[in-house]
């Protein structure tokens, strides 16, 4: 694969960007967009991120996959700036949009695919650089961050690409970061790549106290959905209506909630499940807010708390977009991500998250859960 070629004045190209050889190259990176923000793991576990990465490391055949599969060539030029331009010593800066900043920090070691960002609130990112963090920005009392905003669109649509406007550089400079100490990163955590098979899941909510009758409707439920769950990641266009009806409301009834419990579009709220009736406040126990198919299902967690943040007996906030679910449980007031799984690819940890794994997932949406401190 010729990745490189060297011009007449002794620069690189790499697609549209040209590298001067022999000089610390500043870079922007993306850490979501709009829609899906994952600016903490990068924080978190030292990395930037890029992908789809579920073809695997990027070489020559698995950028023909990607090509195969319709990524568009200005994509995979993305990629390979990530991969095989950008080296140990750059300098990054993690921004989202055109206006916002959140890091600055410095390339430390090669290139890496890592299945531990094989599934990033359903992104498939496992490309991996490992980035020492020197400016992170602050957060307010709410945990939010505070970027720095240029109020202006100082940066470059895309995900990798060359970071070269003025203002931005003088800002980083004003940091007075130290980019010539030999930094290095934390381990990344072991990948636990095990699958969960239904029969696990089985035995799991067996020894809950569910009872086989129950467990043998459910698997046949997860039987259908992941093969409608499949059906629907090769359509372009899922309503959030079609999330709710055939995916979200069919495992709902198939852990053994009833329609008399399950109101759905009630005081705004995409479904209201009670412990029992009527259907009043006092009695709602867990918000589902749906979001429809390829949309960030964690990032609909604020809706859904608003919904129930003033709702006493609420104690599970549950979001989805049919193929993926996120399970927030309330203890001591304050509601956690307990779980997280996707119905096609059934995993038993997730480590990003520090969470639990579908059969956690599966057991915190029935009726019969309760926290275990």
């Amino acid at each position: 694969m010729n990745i490189l070629n060297n011009d007449i004045n002794g620069k690189i190209k790499s697609d549209d960007q040209t590298i001067p050889q022999g000089k610390r190259v500043f870079w922007q990176q993306g850490g979501g967009d709009g829609e899906r923000d994952y600016i903490d793991i990068c924080i978190k576990f030292e990395v930037i991120l890029n992908g789809p990465g579920y073809a695997g490391p990027l070489n020559d055949e698995t950028i023909q996959i990607l090509h195969d599969d319709g990524i568009s060539k200005i994509a995979i030029a993305d990629r390979k700036r990530f991969a095989f331009i950008m080296k140990s010593g750059d300098i990054v800066a993690l921004k989202i949009g055109l206006q916002k900043i959140y890091a600055v920090g410095i390339v430390v070691g090669d290139y890496q695919w890592s299945d531990l960002f094989g599934d990033v609130d359903g992104w498939s990112i496992q490309h991996v650089r490992r980035v020492k963090w020197l400016w992170v920005a602050p957060k307010d009392s709410e945990g939010q961050y505070l970027p720095k905003d240029f109020k202006a669109n100082v940066l470059k649509q895309g995900t990798t690409l060359l970071l070269d406007n003025p203002k931005v550089l003088q800002w980083i400079d004003s940091l007075h970061l130290d980019f010539t100490k030999k930094y290095e990163v934390k381990d990344l955590p072991a990948v636990d790549s095990k699958k969960v098979q239904i029969e696990e899941i089985a035995e799991f909510l067996y020894a809950k106290g569910t009872s086989s009758n129950s467990i043998e409707r459910l698997v046949s439920a997860i039987d259908d959905l992941q093969m409608i769950a499949k059906w629907y990641k090769s359509v372009d266009y899922v309503s959030e209506f079609e999330t709710e009806s055939y995916l979200i409301i069919p495992l709902l009834r198939a852990l053994g909630w009833t329609p008399q419990k399950m109101a759905v579009e009630w005081k705004n709220v995409d479904i209201a499940i009670f412990n029992r009736l009527p259907r009043e406040d006092q009695n709602l126990i867990a918000v589902v807010e749906a979001k429809r198919k390829g949309k960030s299902c964690l990032m609909a967690y604020s809706q859904a708390y608003n919904y129930a943040k003033d709702k006493e007996n609420c104690n599970r906030l549950i979001v989805s977009d049919g193929l993926r679910y996120g399970i927030f449980v309330k203890h001591q007031k304050k509601y956690k991500l307990h779980a997280y799984m996707n119905i096609t690819d059934f995993r038993e940890r997730y480590e990003i998250y520090d969470c639990a794994g579908i059969k956690e997932a599966i057991w915190a949406m029935t009726p019969d859960w309760h926290y275990d401190a």
